[in-house]
């Protein structure tokens, strides 16, 4: 009798595509729950601006690690991908389908492939890293990096100075090149059958849609969910708060610009994160991609028929 990996659900892509939407039509149809992966929505408090779907919106379909840590605590994707596969492994359990949402690709990556956690940063080595770039340009630290561990050499751009002091750090204090360290990573979902729908829509259609969101969030009250938040103690250097939405109201809220300069300053770094979400997720493997999928009931069908090629649902 053969074995049959019980099977998960993701549904990733850039912000304002419609992937809440998307999961919860989903998990309503094939008898689903929904793993959140977006790495703001875990806190306490924080709703209007990261677009948490709220409970009487959920048509009754349960969701998960949403509103579980209180805005002081930073929540690692470490931690992330231990509580999500906790959640999968019960859910699976229940005979249910887990669907995991949201656009954190390292969230996501975490979960599906593996977080190598490697040493502690070592502020000393890296800041002999740091002197060679500035005194020889970082082209230096990347020909070091090359000759060290050349699949990093070939993956990390020649001027991305962090992710190349990074790569040569874990080199010198373990020994082995951090390429290794990642392909000896195991995900916490071994076992399991990950299938991936990815959402793209054109960057003038994200431009429409955040838009429109914005606006919608300043006509919730975002503004007043920041100011009762800073009022209940929440100091404005907590980790939340350096989240898109929220780090442009707290300046707002400084003096730093106004009302009408916000909102353009918040969906013009709305576009620049799903351009860089985008490029992230074209990375990954194995991603079922749903490009331009137009109007919602569209992108639902689209979906269940790539569900029913890999055999997930009938």
């Amino acid at each position: 009798m053969s074995h049959v990996s019980p099977v998960v659900v993701a549904i990733v892509g850039p912000t304002a595509t419609g992937k809440s939407a998307l999961g919860i039509a989903l998990a309503q149809r094939f008898g689903g729950e929904v793993v959140n992966c977006d790495s703001t929505a875990v806190y306490r408090g924080f709703d209007i601006g990261t677009d948490k779907v709220a409970s009487d919106q959920r048509q009754g379909v349960p969701h998960h690690l949403i509103d579980i840590v209180e805005p002081s605590e930073t929540y690692s994707a470490a931690r992330y991908a231990r509580d999500a596969a906790a959640i999968i492994h019960d859910i699976v359990t229940r005979g249910r389908l887990p669907i995991v949402v949201g656009g954190t690709g390292l969230y996501y990556r975490a979960l599906t492939r593996g977080l190598f956690p490697g040493p502690a940063r070592d502020d000393r080595l890296r800041g002999r890293l740091e002197t060679v770039a500035r005194r020889h340009g970082v082209e230096r630290l990347h020909r070091l990096l090359r000759e060290k561990d050349p699949a990093s050499g070939a993956r990390v751009l020649p001027r991305d100075l962090k992710r190349i002091v990074r790569a040569l750090e874990v080199y010198y204090l373990t020994g082995r090149p951090i390429s290794e360290h990642f392909a000896d990573t195991r995900s916490p979902l071994e076992g399991h059958e990950v299938v991936t729908l990815a959402i793209s829509l054109s960057s003038a259609l994200i431009g429409e849609r955040v838009a429109r969101r914005v606006d919608l969030q300043f006509d919730r009250g975002i503004v007043q969910e920041v100011r009762r938040l800073l009022d209940a103690g929440v100091p404005d250097t907590a980790h939340p708060f350096s989240g898109l939405v929220y780090k442009q109201v707290l300046e707002f809220l400084h003096g730093v610009r106004d009302e009408a300069a916000t909102r353009a300053l918040i969906v013009q770094e709305n576009r620049r994160y799903a351009r860089r979400q985008l490029i992230w997720f074209r990375k990954e493997p194995n991603l079922l991609w749903l490009h331009e999928p137009g109007e919602a009931s569209s992108t639902i069908e689209r979906a269940v028929a790539a569900l029913r090629e890999r055999g997930v649902v009938r």
